[in-house]
């Protein structure tokens, strides 16, 4: 049993924030529809490349981006736009938990696939809404797009190396954070939500919005501006309140050094034979190394020169003194670690063999994750869908499919 399986969900998002969120919900074993274009589908089938490649034929199949946010679902292709569409949702919306959308504020209400609409014929159902900035406030209209997100919500802000220092400037992160954190916050609301409609009957409508995700998610960053005043800077890969704890050079390559305590940043300056620095007013402790950060940090580094990456590495762990590569993702796949915990994965893709992916950092004893179905073809399961759940005999799928509806 998984903890989910009793559990459907409607699935009207796409790209990426919605598509994670249920996506975590498939891997926890919620039986997920997802609704896409006729013809097209989800947005992300295109984004590549790099893409995959029919087994059989060689011709270009889905991107890697769809693949990364779709496996254990079930792709129905359904014309919203049209009335015929619109009730197959709404017959869909009936029998589900849960429904997740990500249209722009009021986008569905013209199809009648709003809030409103669909929770007045399932009063039980979970409606989740993601959008760039809520469903209220004056930014609510907009579209919100996760770089533009990253840079509003503080993250570019404290992300990239200082501006007086070459290459310096903001920078946002290397993953759609803002898209990725939404989405997780999606799946913990969706299931607060159900846990509470045992209690109540009644489902929920969740507001989430990329903004207020990227805002909360500042975390640290933000409290030291609440608390001082002070807006925080970039400082490259430095750490605004811990030192050293930050990225350093070898003869070969960089590692990082993260000192979270005084002791072992005793220990970090015995192995670099500078046991003097321990007794230093200047690095007595963290808040005196913060404030002289542009003392410490040099000289750290004249040491760390010395050594190789893997001899640095070796030597700090033999006295816990955290520490490790920059791996590039051919290094963190083939890392011992990684392999150990199973992080990656193949899933089965369409009757076209399996793809890779990742593994869910979820780790339930009792219903654990299973990767027993893959991203789905363009429209893979429509037919059985519109048969087992609403009835509807292949005469009538011909006569939808041929009106363009399906």
């Amino acid at each position: 049993m998984r903890a989910l399986d009793d559990i459907v969900v409607l699935d009207l998002s796409r790209v990426l924030a919605g598509p994670w969120a249920t996506q975590t919900l498939a891997d926890l074993g919620a039986t997920v529809i997802k609704v896409e274009k006729p013809g097209d589908g989800d947005d992300t089938r295109g984004w590549g490349p790099p893409f995959l490649s029919d087994p059989e034929t060689g011709a270009r199949a889905d991107a890697a981006y769809f693949l990364a946010a779709n496996r254990g679902k079930r792709s129905i292709t359904v014309d919203m736009a049209t009335p015929e569409g619109q009730d197959i949702i709404r017959a869909l919306a009936r029998q589900a938990d849960v429904v997740v959308e990500n249209y722009k504020l009021g986008g569905l209400r013209k199809y009648g696939l709003d809030h409103e609409s669909l929770t007045a014929l399932n009063p039980r159902l979970v409606y989740c809404s993601i959008t760039g900035f809520g469903q209220t406030g004056p930014y609510a209209p907009r579209a919100g797009y996760d770089f533009l997100i990253q840079g509003m919500g503080g993250m570019m802000s404290v992300t990239g190396e200082r501006d007086d220092l070459p290459g310096g400037g903001p920078q946002k992160a290397g993953v759609a954070i803002a898209d990725v954190a939404t989405g997780q916050y999606a799946a913990i609301a969706i299931l607060a939500a159900l846990l509470q409609r045992q209690r109540s009957g009644r489902g929920q409508h969740i507001d989430l919005a990329l903004l207020d995700v990227q805002v909360f998610n500042m975390a640290n960053q933000a409290l030291s501006y609440l608390v001082s005043g002070q807006a925080p800077v970039r400082i490259g890969n430095g750490h605004a309140a811990v030192v050293p704890y930050q990225s350093f050079p070898t003869s070969d390559g960089f590692v990082i050094i993260a000192v979270g305590n005084d002791g072992q940043f005793a220990r970090l300056a015995g192995v670099l034979g500078a046991p003097e620095w321990v007794t230093d007013p200047r690095f007595v402790d963290n808040a005196a190394r913060v404030a002289n950060r542009t003392a410490l940090v040099p000289l750290i580094e004249a040491r760390t020169r010395q050594w190789t990456i893997d001899s640095l590495i070796t030597a700090l762990g033999e006295v816990a003194v955290p520490c490790g590569p920059i791996n590039t993702l051919d290094r963190v796949f083939a890392d011992p670690q990684v392999q150990a915990r199973g992080l990656r994965v193949e899933v089965p893709h369409g009757g076209q063999g399996t793809v890779p992916g990742v593994a869910s950092p979820l780790r339930l004893a009792d219903s654990p994750v299973a990767y027993d179905r893959g991203p789905p073809l363009l429209g893979e399961h429509t037919d059985e869908v519109l048969e087992s759940l609403l009835g509807l005999d292949d005469a009538a799928r011909q006569g939808l499919r041929a009106r363009g509806v399906i």
